[in-house]
């Protein structure tokens, strides 16, 4: 009698546990962790079991929480060069065996297979799954223009035809591969060239062109306030800090889509997981072509799953205010060919060169 009044207590002991188990994702705050919130969590069966914090980005917290034993965190939002990273490193778990588990999209298609027909030509980190394309974007208002309105990279570099400050961010990824874009080199070809000598100096001769009209900025809200005050007649922004002024604000803005350049955001399992099982649930729900989806209901991020932009595209008006918000998602497939995909890989290599050279030349 006694043993059985021992095993039914650590039943409910360890059934308490599992029910009492509080799934932590660490994601970057503001609307980003607000639309997964209500896209992922407010979606989910158990929501009270999920919870998200903030964290500022890189991978020095989770590699301290993973080496020391003391693993807080079950989820991580990451970029792409950290799930590589990561994963490399032993931080992350490799889940690729699961993959054929996750939710699939149409025909059968996996999680990869879905993301690779976005556009991504391989899986980046076998610990994570996709969430999100965010892109380097220009934009305007229109009506900083009584003419001819521009409708290329190119035309932000050119100051004669479209006269007027320029707002770029204070670091080198994206507008040095716009550089090159808006000096005639091919989407395809842009890595290759900035891989050069010849090509990187290129990309600065034409940044000369601008040099004396640029107005730095170094944060997300800057932009738009640079152009709405006419400060800048164009900007390069986050493309869902322009579509939130928009459709949010009615701010009456349009978009460069060409050259943009394209980023992506994953969330991947840490290694030493105490609530591992709820935790690749929660990842499996969360990534999904309808919680992918979803999260475009709140800020105009585009989703990594193929079929998850079919979703958006089937079923507008989309946004959580009635408005439509395909065309401001940054992955739609008319926009793709003319899009530059980031390569984390390519910027691991070789971007503390490029780096150094834009702060010196911000400088000079």
């Amino acid at each position: 009698m006694k043993k059985l009044s021992l095993l039914i207590s650590l039943l409910i002991f360890l059934l308490s546990s599992f029910v009492n188990a509080e799934v932590t994702i660490a994601s970057w705050g503001g609307a980003y962790t607000e639309s997964q919130i209500k896209a992922y969590r407010n979606t989910y069966t158990k929501p009270s079991s999920i919870k998200f914090v903030n964290y500022n980005g890189g991978l020095r917290e989770v590699r301290d929480q993973v080496e020391s034993g003391n693993v807080k965190w079950d989820l991580i939002d990451v970029l792409p060069d950290q799930a590589i990273n990561g994963c490399n490193e032993g931080l992350f778990e490799n889940i690729s065996s699961k993959y054929n588990k996750f939710p699939k999209g149409p025909n059968n298609t996996n999680i990869i297979k879905d993301m690779q027909l976005t556009g991504i030509p391989f899986n980046l980190s076998d610990c994570c799954v996709p969430q999100i394309f965010w892109s380097y974007v220009v934009f305007y208002d229109p009506d900083s223009f009584s003419g001819i309105k521009p409708t290329t990279v190119a035309d932000f570099f050119n100051v004669k035809k479209f006269p007027g400050k320029r707002g770029v961010h204070t670091w080198a990824n994206a507008i040095v591969q716009m550089a090159l874009m808006a000096d005639g080199v091919d989407v395809e070809d842009v890595y290759r060239v900035l891989g050069t000598q010849n090509g990187q100096n290129r990309a600065f001769k034409k940044l000369n062109k601008i040099k004396k009209h640029i107005i730095h900025w170094s944060a997300g809200p800057k932009p738009l306030k640079l152009v709405k005050s006419g400060e800048v007649v164009m900007s390069i922004a986050y493309n869902g800090r322009v579509g939130a002024a928009v459709l949010a604000e009615g701010e009456n803005y349009e978009y460069i889509w060409d050259s943009q350049v394209l980023e992506q955001e994953f969330l991947c399992l840490v290694a030493g997981s105490k609530n591992r099982k709820q935790a690749l649930d929660f990842l499996q729900h969360a990534s999904s072509p309808e919680s992918l989806a979803e999260q475009a209901r709140y800020i105009t991020y585009g989703p990594m799953r193929a079929s998850s932009v079919d979703i958006i595209a089937g079923n507008e008006p989309w946004f959580h205010n009635g408005k439509n918000v395909y065309d401001h998602i940054p992955n739609i497939p008319e926009r793709l060919a003319t899009s530059l995909m980031a390569d984390p890989n390519w910027w691991y290599d070789n971007g503390r060169e490029i780096d150094e050279r834009y702060a010196a030349w911000m400088g000079n």
